[in-house]
Protein backbone atom coordinates (compact mmCIF):
# COMPACT_ATOMS: atom_id res chain seq x y z
CA UNK A 1 0.00 0.00 0.00
CA UNK A 2 2.92 2.40 0.94
CA UNK A 3 4.27 1.70 -2.30
CA UNK A 4 1.01 3.05 -4.41
CA UNK A 5 1.48 6.36 -2.44
CA UNK A 6 4.55 6.68 -3.41
CA UNK A 7 4.15 6.00 -7.29
CA UNK A 8 1.00 8.18 -6.99
CA UNK A 9 3.27 10.67 -5.07
CA UNK A 10 5.97 10.51 -7.61
CA UNK A 11 3.38 11.26 -10.61
CA UNK A 12 2.33 14.29 -8.19
CA UNK A 13 5.39 15.92 -8.88
CA UNK A 14 6.40 15.09 -12.52
CA UNK A 15 9.57 13.46 -11.64
CA UNK A 16 8.71 10.38 -13.35
CA UNK A 17 7.28 12.74 -16.45
CA UNK A 18 3.62 13.22 -15.53
CA UNK A 19 4.50 16.91 -15.16
CA UNK A 20 4.44 17.78 -18.80
CA UNK A 21 1.46 15.37 -19.91
CA UNK A 22 -0.19 16.78 -16.79
CA UNK A 23 0.43 20.63 -17.83
CA UNK A 24 -0.93 19.44 -21.87
CA UNK A 25 -4.16 18.34 -19.91
CA UNK A 26 -4.57 21.35 -17.65
CA UNK A 27 -4.11 23.39 -20.57
CA UNK A 28 -6.17 21.23 -23.07
CA UNK A 29 -9.50 21.11 -20.57
CA UNK A 30 -8.47 24.83 -20.14
CA UNK A 31 -8.95 25.61 -23.54
CA UNK A 32 -12.16 23.49 -23.64
CA UNK A 33 -13.78 25.71 -21.05
CA UNK A 34 -12.95 28.95 -22.42
CA UNK A 35 -14.46 27.73 -25.85
CA UNK A 36 -17.78 26.11 -23.62
CA UNK A 37 -18.08 29.41 -22.19
CA UNK A 38 -18.15 31.15 -24.78
CA UNK A 39 -20.42 29.24 -26.61
CA UNK A 40 -22.39 29.87 -24.07
CA UNK A 41 -22.18 33.60 -24.21
CA UNK A 42 -22.62 33.82 -27.74
CA UNK A 43 -25.83 31.28 -27.60
CA UNK A 44 -27.28 33.77 -24.79
CA UNK A 45 -26.79 37.00 -27.12
CA UNK A 46 -23.57 38.01 -25.54
CA UNK A 47 -20.09 38.59 -26.74
CA UNK A 48 -18.16 35.40 -26.49
CA UNK A 49 -14.82 37.17 -25.59
CA UNK A 50 -16.21 38.35 -22.25
CA UNK A 51 -15.77 34.96 -21.60
CA UNK A 52 -12.02 35.67 -20.87
CA UNK A 53 -12.33 38.85 -19.41
CA UNK A 54 -12.20 38.36 -15.50
CA UNK A 55 -14.60 39.69 -13.02
CA UNK A 56 -16.79 41.12 -16.41
CA UNK A 57 -17.48 37.80 -17.22
CA UNK A 58 -18.96 37.08 -13.84
CA UNK A 59 -21.35 40.28 -14.59
CA UNK A 60 -22.10 38.89 -18.40
CA UNK A 61 -22.73 35.32 -16.75
CA UNK A 62 -25.37 37.24 -13.59
CA UNK A 63 -26.38 38.90 -16.46
CA UNK A 64 -27.43 35.69 -18.36
CA UNK A 65 -28.89 34.43 -15.24
CA UNK A 66 -31.21 36.89 -14.83
CA UNK A 67 -29.54 38.18 -11.54
CA UNK A 68 -28.34 41.10 -10.23
CA UNK A 69 -25.04 42.98 -11.33
CA UNK A 70 -24.77 43.89 -7.68
CA UNK A 71 -24.93 39.94 -6.90
CA UNK A 72 -20.89 40.02 -8.21
CA UNK A 73 -20.27 41.56 -4.16
CA UNK A 74 -21.68 38.14 -2.91
CA UNK A 75 -18.88 36.34 -4.64
CA UNK A 76 -16.38 37.95 -2.49
CA UNK A 77 -17.84 36.80 0.50
CA UNK A 78 -16.45 33.37 1.99
CA UNK A 79 -18.69 30.50 1.75
CA UNK A 80 -21.53 32.37 0.74
CA UNK A 81 -19.87 32.94 -2.82
CA UNK A 82 -20.31 28.67 -3.02
CA UNK A 83 -24.01 29.12 -2.48
CA UNK A 84 -24.29 31.77 -4.35
CA UNK A 85 -22.38 30.18 -7.24
CA UNK A 86 -24.70 27.53 -7.12
CA UNK A 87 -27.77 29.79 -7.24
CA UNK A 88 -26.51 30.94 -10.41
CA UNK A 89 -25.92 27.74 -11.91
CA UNK A 90 -29.09 26.68 -11.41
CA UNK A 91 -30.53 29.89 -13.16
CA UNK A 92 -28.47 29.44 -16.23
CA UNK A 93 -29.55 25.82 -16.83
CA UNK A 94 -33.47 26.90 -16.17
CA UNK A 95 -32.91 29.64 -18.95
CA UNK A 96 -31.18 27.06 -21.20
CA UNK A 97 -34.14 24.83 -20.34
CA UNK A 98 -32.60 22.26 -18.23
CA UNK A 99 -33.60 21.59 -14.75
CA UNK A 100 -31.77 22.49 -11.30
CA UNK A 101 -30.28 18.84 -11.44
CA UNK A 102 -28.28 19.89 -14.26
CA UNK A 103 -27.51 23.73 -12.74
CA UNK A 104 -25.82 21.85 -9.98
CA UNK A 105 -23.66 19.96 -12.81
CA UNK A 106 -22.60 23.12 -13.65
CA UNK A 107 -21.67 24.50 -10.49
CA UNK A 108 -19.48 21.15 -9.41
CA UNK A 109 -18.44 19.09 -12.64
CA UNK A 110 -18.60 22.12 -15.01
CA UNK A 111 -15.90 20.53 -17.38
CA UNK A 112 -18.35 17.93 -18.01
CA UNK A 113 -21.80 20.26 -18.06
CA UNK A 114 -20.33 23.41 -19.59
CA UNK A 115 -20.08 21.96 -22.87
CA UNK A 116 -23.10 20.05 -23.08
CA UNK A 117 -24.97 23.19 -22.34
CA UNK A 118 -22.45 25.45 -25.16
CA UNK A 119 -22.19 22.54 -27.63
CA UNK A 120 -25.53 20.71 -27.47
CA UNK A 121 -29.17 21.63 -29.02
CA UNK A 122 -30.07 23.24 -26.26
CA UNK A 123 -31.67 27.28 -26.47
CA UNK A 124 -31.58 30.25 -24.64
CA UNK A 125 -34.96 31.69 -23.48
CA UNK A 126 -34.30 35.12 -21.58
CA UNK A 127 -37.71 34.58 -20.14
CA UNK A 128 -37.40 31.25 -18.37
Amino acid sequence: MNALFAHISLLADGSEGGGIGGMIFSLLIAVAMIASIWKVFTKAGEPGWAAIIPIYNILVLLKIAGKPAWWIILYLIPFVNFIISILVMISLANKFGKGAGFGLGLAFLPFIFYPMLGFGSSAYNANA
